[in-house]
């Protein structure tokens, strides 16, 4: 877990604290930190970053409203971390391009527990595409798959 980067960006900086201390005790070691959108955008034209923690009201302007521009930037697992807690507002996040929703008050090792639940499905999935493609025969009109024993035709 180390070469994953994580950025959180809240504007409440004892939140943020606490994840980055919880974060770094669960073995993540590449962890940036932003307080309002501007600052996000930033970091991410200067690295790639694999998950976000985005807080949804920030002073300069929404975590829904600053999405589409991060998904500009970047493809990265967002989780978002907010006290707007209606149905309206989660399946907003959803719709918008959000990965997961996580309301305030919230428990950080659940957050955690999500993050390492993503990382788990990501890897198996990197894992079996490329088991899949290292072991995939392509005649034509068959296919053959060695490790599964499967033949498309």
């Amino acid at each position: 877990m180390k070469e994953i980067r994580i950025l959180i960006v809240d504007d409440e900086k004892s939140i943020v604290k606490m994840l980055e201390t919880v974060l770094r005790k669960e073995g993540f070691q590449l962890i940036d930190k932003a307080y309002n959108t501007k600052e996000a955008l930033t970091i991410l034209n200067k690295h790639k970053v694999d998950m976000i923690i985005l807080d949804v009201m920030l002073p300069d302007q929404s975590g829904f409203d600053v999405l589409p521009n991060i998904r500009e930037l970047s493809e990265a697992y967002v989780l978002f971390l907010t006290a707007r807690v209606s149905d309206l507002d989660v399946l907003t996040g959803f719709a918008i391009g959000g990965d997961d929703y996580v309301t305030k008050p919230f428990n950080p090792l659940e957050v955690v527990a999500r993050l390492k639940a993503y990382i788990r499905r990501s890897t198996k999935l990197t894992n079996l595409q490329v088991k899949q493609s290292t072991n995939k025969y392509d005649y034509g009109r068959f296919t053959l798959f060695s490790e599964s024993g499967e033949l498309f035709v």
